[in-house]
């Protein structure tokens, strides 16, 4: 499968650097941008660092929720300080260059951060589901052991799906030339698209990493949900239905803030090229910037624990 812009001149080449966009259509206003997206990164920094450390300065919090809720903050910080460098460079300074390896390096770990955020998530559903079906148990079954080998799966579970992936861009042939990315940082299947080589093992490897990461974590979390739903409707008041079903809001929340924008990202990739670009960069800020700002405030918002021991932090630092 050849690119449209596919190159007469067979000999190798791969620059030494990219250009990157930033926000199609809109460079004249960059400066404007940046007040937005700053604000947006400051508040996902502040507030992912903040729920980090009310659950470590609170001994109360120190239960596997809580534990899980930490990993999925601490992965939404990765997550943001990914694109935070380039994007900012390109809004403030209008520096648009990356070098190449620079931007193989940043993809790796922007997707890893992805599927790490993904895994955290069905974790999460499984706690959920532990704590509902076998609330006696609970404790012994997510000890404090479990946990740690938990997200360590998870860490190498993201680092040995992405390795190959820079490898296998540095294997195509580019066109000499300036080559133009479509956002201010780089994306798997914006940089793949810019070779003037053959690119099917990467979209076929880009879709198995798909797969086999989000589609099945979003399935079992389903499965989760089907599991603590049966659960729930065999409790015996509809005031305990209730009071469990509301254990999970925030967890089903940040489900849909970070699954919808990844559906949004794969069907724009695939089904959307005749689109505006300004659309394809818009839906990929979605899904790399929303979900880190709003994670903190759903679970800020309602979980009474998690909000007070934030308020006393906040406290304790002024």
């Amino acid at each position: 499968m050849l690119p449209s812009h596919t190159c007469i001149n067979t000999s190798f080449f791969q620059p030494s650097a990219f250009l990157m966009i930033g926000i199609p259509g809109l460079e004249a206003v960059h400066g404007c941008i940046s007040i937005p997206f700053s604000a947006m990164y400051t508040a996902a920094l502040t507030g992912n660092g903040l729920i980090l450390l009310a659950v470590r300065r609170t001994p109360s919090l120190h239960q596997p929720m809580y534990y899980f809720l930490s990993i999925l903050a601490l992965t939404d910080v990765g997550l943001t300080l990914s694109t935070l460098p380039t994007t900012l460079a390109v809004l403030w300074f209008d520096y648009r260059l990356i070098g190449f390896n620079a931007c193989l390096v940043q993809m790796f770990f922007l997707h890893s951060f992805s599927v790490v955020e993904s895994s955290v998530l069905l974790a999460m559903s499984f706690d959920r589901f532990v704590a509902i079906s076998t609330p006696l148990h609970y404790a012994g079954v997510l000890t404090n052991n479990v946990i740690i080998r938990i997200g360590l799966a998870i860490v190498t579970r993201a680092t040995v799906s992405l390795f190959p992936l820079p490898f296998l861009l540095k294997r195509l042939n580019f066109c000499p030339g300036k080559i133009l990315l479509s956002h201010s940082f780089c994306f798997h299947a914006d940089v793949m698209k810019r070779a003037c080589a053959d690119i099917t093992v990467n979209i076929i490897y880009g879709l198995y990493i798909v797969l086999s990461t989000v589609g099945i974590d979003s399935l079992l979390v389903v499965l989760s949900y089907t599991l603590i739903l049966h659960t729930v409707m065999g409790l015996a008041s509809p005031r305990e239905r209730v009071r469990a079903l509301n254990t999970c809001v925030s967890h089903i929340s940040a489900v849909m803030v970070f699954y919808i924008p990844v559906i949004g990202v794969s069907m724009i990739h695939r089904f959307g090229r005749h689109l505006p670009p300004i659309v394809h960069a818009l839906v990929a800020y979605v899904y790399l910037m929303v979900p880190p700002v709003l994670n903190p405030i759903i679970y800020s918002v309602k979980s009474k624990p998690i909000r007070d021991a934030m308020l006393r932090v906040l406290m304790r630092q002024g």
